[in-house]
């Protein structure tokens, strides 16, 4: 089965910051990162896991994020439906969507998908409708009318191994990250639950972290798995989004 399992990542939209922001006391200039979202087809249906910006953060190619500020951008047809369309994907055949939290930078393309079930912790769905912070937690991002399914730990997305869903909590109450299995061996795409490499390198987790406890604990499971040969995709890792080609099946 592993084999008929295909994964996609696309960028949709720009985060930009300082060092210090993901790995605390690293210095230099800003960091500009990649918001990823991935497709992942199986024989049984197609997913989305996190879904991109939403268009308020547009700003036009003539006028980029100035250098020295920290900040979302987002530029026209960056949308995740463009980058569907661009395969010949429509989004309406877009089964489920697993968004890793409900931060705005992470399912702000929700609203593209009118036939697909949102699959998402029931913990962070709690934290989203009773957040105060609405420039994290948007309701016409997350509350975009689809089916939401709920739920409260692993969850197997197809009965099969192929594609299961793992809480990786700290970065939020109910943060969760997605493993694949393909071909030549397992993906973990991880969402915000480690922004860089060098984060999971160096065991410091960043400021914007709900729960230090359970987010170390996080760190730990996975540098098992990269220790075990599993490939992390991190969250918002500009040096490792270098080497992704955008748009084709990805291989290890």
């Amino acid at each position: 089965m592993t084999d008929q399992v295909t994964l996609y990542a696309f960028n949709c939209g720009w985060f930009q910051c300082n060092p210090g922001y993901y790995v605390e006391g690293d210095e230099g200039p800003q960091m500009r990162a990649p918001v990823p979202t991935y497709l992942i087809e199986h024989p049984k249906g197609r997913a989305m896991f996190d879904t991109g910006m939403g268009q308020r953060y547009r700003r036009e190619q003539d006028n980029p994020l100035p250098a020295d500020k920290i900040g979302l951008e987002w530029f026209e047809g960056m949308d995740v439906a463009t980058r569907l369309k661009a395969i010949n994907v429509d989004p309406a055949s877009i089964n489920w969507i697993i968004n890793s939290h409900l931060h705005i930078d992470h399912c702000g393309g929700n609203a593209h998908f009118p036939n697909a079930t949102v699959i998402i912790q029931a913990s962070e769905l709690e934290t989203a409708r009773n957040s105060e912070q609405r420039y994290l937690y948007t309701a016409e991002d997350y509350d975009t009318g689809q089916p939401i399914k709920a739920v409260s730990g692993e969850y197997d997305l197809f009965g099969d191994g192929t594609v299961r869903i793992v809480p990786t909590y700290g970065h939020t109450p109910g943060h969760q990250s997605v493993i694949v299995k393909l071909a030549g061996g397992d993906v973990l795409l991880a969402g915000d639950c480690c922004y860089t490499e060098r984060n999971l390198d160096v065991m410091v987790l960043p400021k914007a972290t709900t729960d230090m406890e359970l987010g170390m604990e996080t760190y730990r499971r996975l540098d098992t798995l990269r220790k075990r040969g599993t490939h992390i995709m991190f969250g918002h890792d500009g040096l490792q989004w270098k080497h992704v080609t955008e748009g084709v099946p990805f291989l290890l």
